[in-house]
């Protein structure tokens, strides 16, 4: 009993394999969306318009696999062991994502990126010493002039908030009730739709500025989702779905990449579908998944290969991303941007880039260090 208390000894359970194909879904619809981002001149016309749903996807992912993983180990774990998992699973990757920014991040330099040529290295060696900690930096500190508090790898600021949900759930979460986590998860709601419908531009888009509105948007993406599904893993039992990845995929993709909705002047209607897709289409396609069973033959590679491969996909493939940024700006002549016809070439390259680096960065280091971890944890 001891020996696990520490966290040493408690045995693995078997993955929602078909959650984990679409969570890997889910992370090649984001690099698509930002390939085609450097091309769009504003919300209207982005092509995969809605791209940045996944990261709510991925939190309410979290929630629900987080509840299954651990909601009745607590007699067996305690605090710092989970903690000490959760940091063995994330912090790697994390480590690696910053260390790739870093390297590409001369290449980067461009107009859209004002700050990239005039930073020092030792400014950038300590950028990159406080990024690996996912420490945010604020608007004035960092050093590429888009105010990301992870100027290096931007996606970070997502598992800042995912740290933020863990602490929450070990402190408080695991010991809530039913009937008080659907409290919480209510008024989550009710303010993930304020941002939503409300918010100036119609969206949930934000959560990477160290600001009071974007601390805003990030807490109130994170809330929902993540205690939404863990709340869903605790009340709901769970059905047998036929060709469940196949329909889940399909309805995660057209959420994904459905054209932006209203106008200008009607912002509130995207607002609205975004909250119904986060509310309501979320927690369906997490329940469909869950269902699913575990597939076998070549579904069953693909929802494996998809599953290991979407965070690191997720938390390396912006370095390249900037890299395409400074591409476009360099060709953009008289504010046209390149054509998508004339771009292909180097927006495939950048999607195939992003994969290797990922499958590479997940063979080469992340299983390996995470491996020496566990039998470092063990000892």
């Amino acid at each position: 009993m001891n020996q696990a208390v520490k966290g040493t000894a408690l045995p693995t359970k078997p993955h929602y394999a078909i959650l984990d194909g679409l969570r890997g879904i889910a992370a090649l619809m984001v690099v698509a969306f930002h390939i085609f981002e450097a091309h769009a001149t504003s919300h209207q016309d982005q092509i995969i318009n809605h791209g940045y749903l996944a990261v709510d996807f991925f939190f309410m992912l979290s929630g629900f696999v987080i509840g299954y993983a651990y909601d009745d180990r607590w007699g067996k774990m305690n605090i710092a062991g989970f903690f000490r998992r959760r940091l063995v699973r994330l912090q790697p990757m994390v480590v690696f994502g910053m260390v790739v920014g870093a390297v590409l991040f001369y290449l980067q330099a461009s107009p859209w990126m004002p700050k990239v040529a005039e930073t020092p290295v030792w400014k950038l060696i300590i950028v990159t010493l406080i990024g690996c900690t996912l420490w945010p930096l604020t608007p004035s500190q960092e050093i590429r002039g888009w105010g990301e508090m992870h100027p290096l790898n931007g996606p970070g600021w997502s598992l800042f908030y995912e740290y933020i949900a863990n602490i929450f759930y070990a402190l408080f979460g695991r010991r809530l009730s039913k009937a008080a986590l659907a409290v919480l998860v209510c008024l989550s709601a009710v303010a993930l739709v304020y941002v939503a419908v409300f918010g100036k531009n119609g969206d949930v888009v934000g959560g990477w500025e160290l600001s009071a509105s974007g601390l805003q948007i990030g807490f109130s993406r994170m809330m929902f989702p993540f205690f939404g599904g863990l709340l869903l893993f605790r009340v709901v039992k769970i059905k047998s779905v036929h060709r469940a990845f196949l329909w889940c995929s399909l309805l995660l993709v057209i959420i994904l990449a459905l054209p932006r909705l209203g106008t200008e002047k009607t912002l509130y209607i995207n607002g609205l579908y975004e909250s119904a897709c986060i509310i309501l289409l979320f927690p369906l396609i997490v329940y469909m998944g869950a269902g699913g069973g575990m597939p076998g033959g070549l579904q069953g590679r693909l929802c494996r290969f998809l599953g290991d491969i979407s965070y690191p996909l997720y938390i390396t493939h912006y370095p390249l991303i900037y890299i395409y940024w400074a591409y476009v700006e360099r060709n953009t002549v008289d504010g046209n941007r390149p054509s998508l016809n004339d771009a292909w070439p180097y927006m495939v390259l950048v999607f195939a880039g992003s994969l290797v680096l990922a499958y590479a960065a997940l063979k080469l280091y992340d299983e390996p260090v995470r491996r020496f971890l566990k039998r470092k944890k063990r000892q």
